[in-house]
């Protein structure tokens, strides 16, 4: 009992947990499981809710309670002897995944149920429980030979170290690079804030000058800004080149060998199952219905926005030759070009923005909106054990008073934390004979620190991040639903998860939310009407290009895991080259390997799923329509979304629940709209 992580009640003690607690924690638990399953299906000569589902989900909800904050750290927090434990737990967790997927015993049980008259009588919410069960039986080879039972559990451990793996050269890589600047004068055009963070990193490791590294609030400012082209060139090819066989680490962290295994094991797996690819198997728990309808619409919304991402690159050329004489645009000079264009065009910049949006002014003003659209209140709570100094951690409760919600928060870039943003489950909501189980969430993200003595200072990009995840978040904590395998985003099907992420970006964009997040950390000014309007003009510059963009990654995601041949292996830069051709502006130079850090393919649940975005935002940006109908603080449309979407999670069909908050099914001309791409 002196282990931290077997005798927690609530949230984890973090500054407890060491890496040598976690092996022997999880290894109890899962012989925990085990017997317990096994008692649960010899203790009953019938099947019901009570007597198999409830306890089990109870003892799944343990184990899950038990290793997110294992999972968390590991991301954010991450060192050689967490790592080794963390990777150690994997496989185990892996096997006792599947075992309990090919449960014969346990498989016979969830169909009696279902056939039984209990079923009928059972909640929408523990139906869906026992139905996605069902489903998720068959997808863990139920049906299978055992020695093809045998070969799926083989498979399924190697995605699962190969996925660590990959995520970890990533890490390694990222931080491996580093560029000491002793001459000022090779910083030229690099804006304070990131001249401050070089000088912060430099003092970190007891060195003069400036150091530059790969993290985005770092690497960013340099592609946007730096008058220097070689320096420009050189951090590009470093970030470009992470975790492969080119660029300055080249073959060290090389992810190549990973990815070609993975999708073979992908569609070896696939096939397995009775599914002659793994995009095909992905989508069997999505809202799409076949791989030609996600190839048709991605095709589709990449033909209504090539023209304009065509014309945005000709107008960026053309406006470098007249104003910089630069003959040939460089991969490593688009940003900094198109930088030079939008203030020309708008005579605005992220980093023009970024004294208004101080991080205290964004997140009381993000709560005041949540507040004033879904009645509740949000407050900090001070003296929670967490990871690391710079996490927070806050409450949200309802109109009465309950508590509704819990997250903790952790916003800035360093080293040895994965890159990104990402909201990730803490503990889910469940009731059960000791009560209810409040919701608790992560929400990370990689934001400029406070510099000196000043407030860490957003981009207004970082604040649409900001908004994104708090809308994931939300979708966890929000929700009504009681069973934690449906709850908040559990069993969401993949290519709806967005769309209160998604949703939420739109607020961003509104001159009496922008009222509420913004404000001058020096003298609490608002942001000014003049500088708004630039922002609109603004929003949708290179909308194409970043659309097209976003499409040659969901592209790419789905044709190598639809057309993988077990003959002609991956074909990952052949099939990238090709999806280029059609769809892609920028020809990018060809040690570009930006698919060896592409972690929500490789890394992520988005394997064949990266589609995901874009299908999720013609939802998104639909169901914000109703706002922009009714007025975008109309308490009665809030109070509906958070009825319709929020509160019902993954109990009910995602269609069915949208059909219910828009009254019809989702259409793409808000999306269309939205980017500033003529609907056709």
């Amino acid at each position: 009992m002196d282990n931290p992580l077997l005798s927690m009640t609530g949230l984890p003690p973090f500054s407890q947990i060491r890496p040598g607690h976690v092996e022997p924690a999880i290894d109890q638990l899962l012989a925990v499981n085990r017997e317990q399953a096994k008692k649960l299906l010899e203790g009953a000569d019938s099947y019901a809710w009570d007597n198999l589902l409830r306890p089990l989900e109870e003892m799944e909800d343990r184990l899950s309670r038990v290793w997110s904050p294992v999972g968390h750290m590991n991301s954010v927090v991450n060192s050689d002897e967490l790592r080794s434990a963390y990777n150690a737990c994997l496989p185990k967790l892996s096997e006792y995944a599947t075992e309990m997927g090919q449960n014969q015993h346990l498989y016979e049980a969830f169909k009696s149920i279902a056939e039984g008259p209990e079923f009928r009588k059972l909640e929408a919410a523990q139906k869906k429980v026992i139905l996605d069960g069902l489903r998720d039986f068959r997808l863990s080879g139920i049906e299978l030979s055992e020695e093809k039972k045998a070969r799926y559990k083989a498979i399924v451990q190697e995605l699962t170290s190969l996925s660590s793996k990959f995520s970890e050269n990533v890490l390694d890589s990222t931080d491996a690079w580093k560029k000491h600047v002793v001459d000022e004068a090779l910083l030229a055009g690099l804006p304070d804030t990131a001249r401050s963070l070089a000088k912060q990193n430099a003092e970190r490791e007891n060195l003069e000058g400036w150091l530059l590294t790969l993290e985005f609030p770092c690497y960013f400012p340099v592609m946007s800004y730096a008058d220097n082209r070689s320096l420009r060139e050189e951090v590009y090819q470093a970030y470009v080149t992470r975790a492969s066989d080119e660029g300055p680490h080249a073959g060290k962290w090389d992810n190549t060998p990973l990815m070609e295994t993975a999708l073979g094991l992908r569609h070896e797996m696939s096939q397995l199952l009775g599914f002659s690819n793994y995009a095909e198997y992905s989508l069997a728990t999505k809202m799409a219905a076949s791989t030609e309808q996600v190839m048709s619409f991605l095709s589709d919304l990449a033909q209504r926005s090539l023209a304009m991402a065509k014309q945005e690159l000709a107008d960026l050329r053309t406006f470098t030759k007249e104003m910089y004489a630069v003959g040939e645009l460089e991969a490593w000079d688009v940003l900094f070009y198109s930088e030079k264009l939008r203030q020309h065009n708008f005579s605005i910049s992220q980093e023009a923005l970024k004294p208004y949006f101080p991080q205290s002014r964004v997140l009381t003003g993000m709560f005041s909106l949540v507040e004033r659209l879904y009645d509740v209140k949000i407050a900090e709570r001070e003296g929670v054990d967490t990871w690391h100094e710079d996490a927070s951690f806050f409450e949200i409760k309802g109109p009465d008073g309950d508590l509704r919600g819990q997250f903790f928060l952790d916003l800035y870039a360093r080293p040895q934390k994965r890159g990104g943003a990402w909201m990730d489950e803490c503990m889910g909501r469940m009731r059960s004979q000791q009560g209810l189980q409040i919701p608790v969430a992560y929400l990370t993200c990689n934001f400029s620190p406070p510099i000196g003595d000043d407030p860490a200072l957003f981009t207004h990009e970082e604040v649409l991040t900001l908004f994104h995840e708090f809308g994931h978040g939300l979708h966890h904590m929000l929700t009504q639903v009681d069973y934690p395998s449906v709850a908040g985003i559990s069993g969401v099907p993949w290519d709806a998860v967005e769309l209160p992420s998604q949703f939420m970006e739109n607020w961003c964009w509104q001159r009496e939310v922008v009222d509420l997040i913004s404000g001058h950390y020096q003298t609490g000014e608002t942001l000014p009407q003049t500088m708004f309007e630039k922002l609109m003009e603004a929003k949708n510059f290179q909308a194409g290009m970043h659309m097209v963009r976003q499409l040659e990654f969901a592209l790419f995601d789905f044709r190598i895991h639809l057309e993988y041949d077990s003959e002609q292996g991956s074909r990952i830069l052949d099939i990238l080259d090709e999806v280029r051709q059609h769809v892609a502006v920028i020809d990018p130079p060809s040690f570009n390997r930006f698919s060896h850090s592409f972690s929500h393919i490789f890394a992520g649940g988005y394997a064949a799923g990266y589609y995901s975005y874009k299908w999720a935002e013609v939802l998104s940006a639909d169901a914000f329509a109703q706002f922009e109908e009714n007025g975008i603080f109309d308490k009665d449309t809030g109070l509906r979304f958070l009825s319709t979407i929020l509160e019902q999670g993954g109990s009910r069909d995602p269609m069915e629940l949208f059909v219910e908050f828009r009254g019809r099914e989702p259409q793409i001309d808000a999306l269309l709209r939205h980017s500033g791409i003529a609907s056709q």
